[in-house]
């Protein structure tokens, strides 16, 4: 007889596979927003020293801050903006006119675009100061100059525009990874049909392409308001959220009240409000795009 036994099965444990992954939330995710909590109701300042708890820096926000408002105004402009013409719109084109085209030369087309975002941040930045540099060695000037068209200081004049381009070029390559997979999925035979019930390219694009576009479009414009609410590294090496605070996003005024006015405990303060802006603009647009039927489990047709 067979000496071989068959071992009771242990039940699964599945807190030992998530332990790592609960370790990096706690330690890296967690634990700076306790940290920033306890520093926001302090006077912490230059000296790193804690004087006191109060509640003075959220008075300060609410009523003795006067750049607030037109900080608000510029986040406004900077996140509709960039969000909705180049994030949104422009990744849209992109996807839709490199899928009409060869294969090759497709793939070719999203690998020059995908270029800026694999280049580091410092590099990029360089890139847009020589085009807007103000004197003749600027590309915009050197191509306005060949029309007889005066010098241009975008810089200068148009801050917010410039960073909004920067960030517009460089964020549209997202959407259009994401967009290319969705009409690539798209099966054939639907546009043709369209196509045999008399519909022309524009019809395909509307009643075939456009909705199976709208879910990804949904998903994007969650990810990359959130992502333009938080992030500034172009800005800061582009315009440095200058002239004085005209393309200072709310982002970025974090950075430079905490971090070049020494004001720790007022920027722990303004993250919250950062913070709490983030998940009220998450929880309005899940609700008003219906984001559930998005992660819904795919309805299978069984024929």
């Amino acid at each position: 007889m067979s000496n071989f036994q068959i071992r009771p099965r242990r039940p699964a444990r599945p807190l030992y596979y998530l332990a790592p992954a609960i370790a990096l939330l706690a330690v890296f995710f967690l634990a700076p927003i306790v940290v920033n909590v306890g520093i926001a109701f302090t006077d912490m300042g230059a000296n790193l020293r804690v004087g006191e708890f109060t509640f003075r820096n959220f008075e300060r926000i609410v009523q003795r801050d006067a750049r607030i408002p037109m900080v608000l105004l510029t986040t406004l402009i900077y996140v509709t903006a960039t969000l909705f013409i180049f994030n949104i719109g422009l990744g849209a084109l992109l996807a839709i006119t490199s899928t009409a085209i060869p294969d090759r030369l497709g793939n070719f087309f999203r690998g020059l675009w995908l270029l800026p975002r694999m280049s580091p941040a410092v590099l990029y930045a360089i890139l847009w100061i020589w085009i807007a540099d103000p004197t003749s060695s600027g590309l915009l000037n050197q191509v306005t100059g060949a029309f007889g068209l005066p010098a241009l200081n975008l810089r200068n004049d148009f801050p917010l525009l410039l960073v909004i381009l920067a960030n517009g070029v460089v964020g549209a390559s997202f959407a259009m990874v994401i967009l290319t997979s969705s009409v690539r999925s798209i099966p054939v035979h639907l546009a043709n049909a369209a196509r045999v019930d008399g519909a022309g390219e524009w019809g395909v694009l509307r009643h075939v392409v456009a909705p199976a576009l709208s879910q990804p479009i949904r998903f994007i414009t969650i990810y990359q308001a959130l992502s333009l609410l938080t992030t500034y590294e172009y800005i800061l090496l582009i315009t440095g959220g200058g002239p004085v605070y005209d393309s200072t996003p709310y982002a970025l005024y974090i950075y430079r009240r905490a971090f070049e006015n020494g004001a720790y405990a007022y920027g722990a303060a303004l993250a919250l409000g950062l913070m709490l802006i983030g998940i009220v603009f998450t929880l309005v647009q899940w609700r008003v795009t219906n984001m559930r039927d998005t992660f819904a489990a795919p309805k299978i047709e069984v024929l």
